[in-house]
C-alpha cells in the first residue's frame, strides 16, 4: 500500500506542477489588479512545500518501517490538503477574491489533482494505521 501511495503521490505532484506552471506565465506570477488576490503567493507555495515535506517523511517511513514517520507524513499531508482545499474553494469562486491566473486552470486537471490527492491522503492514513496495528 505504501508504494501505491507513492504512485498516486507522483500523479498528484505532476498535475500540481502542471497547474503551477499555468500560474507562472513567463516564469513569474501574474500580477493581480486588486489587493485581494484569489491565490496569495504564500498559500500557493506552502501547499506544495508541505506536500513535498510529507513525501520526505513518507519515504523515511518506507525505508525504516517506523510508524512515527508515517504519522508525521500524514499530519503534514493533512495540513497541505487543507491548504489545497482552500485553493480549490477560491478557484471555484471565492466571492470577493480577484479573478486572475487561476481562472484559466483546466477543470479536468484541477479535478484529477484533487482526486489523486484525496486518494493519496486515504492511502497514507490507512498505511499509517496498519503500521501501528490499529
Amino acid at each position: 500500500m505504501g508504494l501505491i501511495a507513492i504512485t498516486t503521490w507522483s500523479i498528484t505532484a505532476m498535475l500540481g506542477i502542471y497547474l503551477l506552471s499555468l500560474w507562472f506565465p513567463a516564469g513569474r506570477p501574474r500580477r493581480q489588479v486588486t489587493k485581494v488576490t484569489c491565490f496569495p503567493g504564500t498559500l500557493v507555495f506552502a501547499h506544495p512545500a508541505l506536500a513535498v515535506s510529507a513525501l520526505g517523511c513518507w519515504i523515511a517511513f518506507l525505508l525504516t518501517g517506523r510508524p512515527v514517520y508515517a504519522w508525521l507524513s500524514f499530519g503534514v499531508l493533512a495540513t497541505s490538503a487543507l491548504l489545497g482545499f482552500t485553493l480549490s474553494t477560491r478557484w471555484l469562486g471565492g466571492g470577493r477574491h480577484a479573478r486572475g491566473a487561476g481562472q484559466r486552470f483546466p477543470v479536468l486537471a484541477v479535478l484529477l489533482h484533487g482526486v489523486a490527492g484525496v486518494t493519496t491522503f486515504v492511502l497514507v492514513l490507512l498505511s499509517a494505521a496498519v503500521a501501528t496495528g490499529l
